[in-house]
């Protein structure tokens, strides 16, 4: 590319007038050049973090040196997989113990469900029992249970005064006559052994009498009364204890299914986090150290930790990997002065750093409308590289774009401006020799010149300070 020619696109012709210079208005070419420094960065990239769901630290084992040329496949970066294997390993198991666990507990719900209508229904009838068995022995048996033991002891009464009139009667016949037979006294005994045997039948039965009425009655229906309450109490508190129990074992269950899914998905975060810790060149290309990122390389930090043994901090880049087929570009940050007067698809040079005799043909490709979080405006340019010169990624080189051309314009030096409340003006010579504040309309600037518009016209006289 052909170098414009200097700028400075006005003649001066000096003559003094009360201390100051003239200067006649004549076209020049008028251009305005912007140089900046850019950096050479592949177009496409792939950088490289881990971003871990829940292992909160990888170590470096192995790692490939910066800048190496690897083929597709080729191990990038290797981590310590030791401790979260044997996570796994015991994430797996307890997975396994808590299925069977919830499975159990899946069995325990069924089967209540299933068998407390059962249950209730026993209690029910229970209760009901209990309460019919004590009303029919307050209204029935009681009664009828006392009846029974006093006819048991009259009848005992009764056999044993039956007993007695008999032997009465015996002993008053067998006396009557002067001598008594030997079958006759045999009688007579067994008759007076019928009679001890009946009286103590009706001690037997006085006793039972008495225990009847005044202990086994009374316990029972204490006993029966005590049934009907407790049974009643049973059934009320099972109405309530039952569906209630039912409703914490649904809770239980579902906290098992949560902690169930829960450890599930803790399961598949360490098997994603595992699959991390081996990274792969994704095909043929170079592996450097440090992100590439936003269009700057950014090495310092991330080499930090970049060596074996070194933790690089999770989901945040620490590595670049550039594929073959990537093209070099330049990458420059332009404060907005340079970033207002360029604009997309304007040509220009740039040399590399040590390479200066090497002029490299660029384009501006893109150039961003708003600033970065540092102020300053990305602009990114494509270059046709000499075959004999391949950059290495990270080089510096200067650039120079023309950013405005003009082959005749009409210019001043910056020092006849002068700006009021009416806009920019120049002092014009008049024919008289006076001069005479001129309104003029600017156009591109440059640090020396500044190009005007409107408001002057060749050959025009103008004074400067």
């Amino acid at each position: 590319m052909t170098r414009p020619a200097p700028i400075f696109l006005v003649s001066i012709l000096f003559a003094t007038v009360c201390g100051a210079a003239e200067i006649t208005i004549e076209p020049h070419p008028f251009t305005v050049e912007k140089t900046f420094t850019a950096t050479v960065l592949p177009e496409a990239v792939r950088v490289l973090q881990v971003e871990p769901k829940i292992w909160p630290d990888l170590e470096i084992i192995d790692l490939t040196p910066h800048g190496t040329k690897v083929s597709k496949g080729d191990t990038l970066v290797i981590f310590d997989a030791e401790a979260i294997d044997k996570k796994l390993a015991d994430t797996r198991r307890t997975l396994k113990s808590d299925a069977l666990n919830l499975a159990q507990a899946e069995l325990d719900l069924k089967n209540l469900e299933e068998t407390s209508p059962h249950k209730l229904e026993s209690l029910r009838i229970a209760s009901e029992t209990a309460k019919e068995e004590n009303t029919y022995f307050i209204q029935t048996r009681h009664k009828a249970n006392e009846d029974a033991a006093s006819l048991k002891l009259e009848r005992a009464k009764q056999f044993l005064s039956n007993q007695q009139e008999e032997l009465r009667q015996l002993t008053k016949m067998y006396r009557a006559k002067d001598l008594t037979e030997e079958t006759e006294e045999i009688i007579l005994t067994r008759q007076k052994e019928d009679v001890a045997a009946a009286e103590v039948t009706l001690r037997l039965e006085t006793l039972d009498f008495k225990r009847t009425v005044d202990v086994s009655l009374p316990r029972e229906a204490v006993s029966l009364s005590n049934n009907s309450r407790d049974a009643a109490i049973a059934l009320a508190k099972a109405e309530k204890d039952i569906p209630h129990a039912i409703e914490l074992k649904k809770i239980e269950l579902e906290s098992l299914r949560t902690t169930n899914q829960r450890l599930k998905d803790t399961l598949a975060d360490l098997e994603h986090d595992r699959a991390l810790f081996e990274i792969k060149s994704p095909a043929d290309g170079w592996f450097y150290h440090g992100p590439v990122e936003n269009g700057r390389w950014l090495p310092a930090e991330a080499v930090k930790t970049l060596f074996k043994h070194g933790h690089p901090p999770a989901g945040r880049p620490f590595a670049t990997f550039v594929p073959a087929s990537s093209k070099l570009a330049l990458i420059a940050f332009l404060d907005e002065a340079a970033a207002r007067s360029l604009k997309v698809e304007l040509s220009g040079t740039a040399t590399l750093v040590g390479h200066e005799e090497e002029e490299v043909a660029v384009k501006i490709s893109h150039i961003a409308t708003v600033p970065g979080p540092d102020g300053t405006y990305r602009a990114d340019l494509s270059a046709i590289w000499p075959k004999d010169l391949t950059p290495s990624t990270g080089a510096t080189a200067e650039v120079r774009v023309i950013a405005y051309h003009q082959e005749a314009a009409i210019t001043v030096p910056n020092k006849a401006l002068a700006h009021n409340a009416a806009g920019w003006t120049v002092e014009a010579k008049l024919t008289n020799g006076k001069t005479e504040s001129r309104p003029v309309k600017r156009g591109r600037v440059t640090p020396e010149t500044t190009e005007i518009l409107s408001g002057l016209e060749v050959g025009q006289v103008i004074a400067t300070p």
